[in-house]
């Protein structure tokens, strides 16, 4: 696989969203040893960014992914995300709720924690994964910079950030790559962000690529998911909505069939064409569509593909039930 490069970290152009082996889909957790197997398969295949998050779980993710590299650590990029779990209790909030919190002594907990789990004595990608409005992002990014300083982390990373958040905490220590949804199915990064990511020469990280699996054609309506599966509850799935939505299904697979590809690999292969320094990172737990997704790597639209699945319209619905916390 080729590599790219995320500000000065070298890394697959694809890489490995773990979030779904552990958590939020249904089915999640029900089988480590083919997550194991995948996690596997994908260094074989080139694969070399691995993402996580300490509230996957909460925990469990972090905890899968490290007993997946045990022997094979020193191949691979471990990214994981911190800011998501309170860890220190206060007046009416007991310790480890999940909320926004980037408090220092709970960034510290969040990292001390990150790296027993994973097995390992540093992290080379750590995200803030959401930004704490109670905390200038100024002070959370000089904490992270001391931990680089003690070796403990690599690489500074944010995660849906505004563009003047990015400038902030750019100028406190370089950000090496900023992680936010981006896809056929999500445009929002494109504009201020992604023109502030490179005229600071941030990389960028695209989750859900494949749009929560609707641009994979295999979800055709809402009943197909799993009371269980949050996505059930996700504004763009729901009946009034999906049935807009699927106009952009539709073209992703009209091109499929043009290129000999799958819809999955088209989307994929759509947002790699999007610039060099932008590195997907799909989630599966299954070898077979790892295998796949990896196939977008090879699949080379032309430009006049590209330019006419630019130019579908934008989904019907918000990203989240509630999107008061994104971006800020």
């Amino acid at each position: 696989m080729q590599t790219r490069k995320l500000s000065d970290l070298h890394v697959g152009a694809l890489g490995l969203g773990t979030m779904g082996m552990s958590a939020f889909y249904s089915g999640a957790g029900s089988d480590d040893d083919e997550s194991v197997r995948t996690i596997h398969r994908a260094i074989d295949l080139g694969v070399t960014l691995f993402d996580t998050a300490e509230m996957y779980g909460p925990y469990t993710n972090e905890e899968l992914l490290g007993r997946a590299l045990q022997g094979r650590r020193d191949e691979v990029v471990v990214a994981t995300k911190f800011g998501l779990v309170h860890h220190t209790a206060g007046e009416t909030e007991p310790p480890t709720e999940r909320g926004i919190s980037s408090a220092p002594e709970s960034v510290r907990e969040a990292l001390e924690g990150s790296l027993r789990r994973l097995g390992t004595d540093h992290i080379d990608l750590f995200y803030q994964h959401r930004v704490d409005p109670a905390i200038p992002i100024e002070d959370v990014v000089g904490q992270l910079a001391e931990f680089v300083q003690e070796g403990k982390i690599r690489h500074i990373g944010l995660s849906e950030a505004s563009a003047a958040t990015i400038r902030k905490a750019h100028a406190v220590h370089p950000v090496t790559a900023l992680q936010s949804e981006y896809s056929l199915w999500t445009r929002d990064p494109e504009g201020e962000v992604l023109d502030t990511l490179r005229e600071l020469g941030i990389g960028l990280v695209p989750y859900s690529p494949l749009g929560r699996g609707f641009l994979t054609g295999a979800i055709t309506k809402p009943s197909d998911l799993d009371a269980d599966d949050f996505r059930s509850q996700n504004p763009r799935f729901q009946e009034e909505a999906f049935a807009s939505n699927m106009r952009i299904v539709d073209e992703v697979k009209h091109v499929a069939d043009e290129v000999g590809g799958t819809p999955a690999q088209v989307a994929l292969a759509w947002l790699l064409a999007q610039g060099d320094d932008i590195v997907p990172i799909p989630g599966t737990k299954r070898v077979s569509r790892l295998e796949e997704n990896v196939g977008a790597t090879d699949l080379t639209l032309s430009a006049e593909q590209v330019a006419r699945l630019s130019a579908l319209p934008a989904p019907t619905g918000d990203r989240y039930p509630d999107m008061s916390t994104i971006g800020r």
